[in-house]
């Protein structure tokens, strides 16, 4: 899938409407930052997936994040060396771009 094809995102490759997101869409989003998705990726994806349909936001900042996937994966999943390794970076970004989803506010 080349860019072209790829929804239409904001300035900083967020997509516009997450409602376009699909999974080869991630994955096309993923290997811009020379990333290759695996089950463990999917796995946070998913997550994070779910979480913006209960919560009708991304998690607001990593640390908020961290302990959310804590919450629900366990505390192997729920750290931030675990989640940087998988989404280098500011992994709440990093992971809600590729899911699909809007932008983490960050406003603390």
């Amino acid at each position: 899938m080349s860019h072209s094809n790829l929804p239409v995102r904001n300035n900083e490759g967020f997509l516009e409407e997450s409602s376009s997101w699909t999974p080869d869409v991630a994955i096309a989003i993923a290997a811009e930052d020379d990333m290759v998705l695996n089950e463990n990726h999917w796995e946070i994806i998913e997550f994070l997936r779910g979480f913006y349909k209960a919560h009708e936001m991304s998690p607001p900042s990593n640390r908020l994040f961290v302990k959310a996937v804590k919450d629900s994966l366990g505390e192997e999943k729920g750290n931030s060396i675990y989640l940087m390794q998988l989404f280098p970076g500011t992994p709440a970004k990093t992971a809600s771009k590729i899911a699909g989803l809007p932008r983490p506010t960050n406003c603390l």
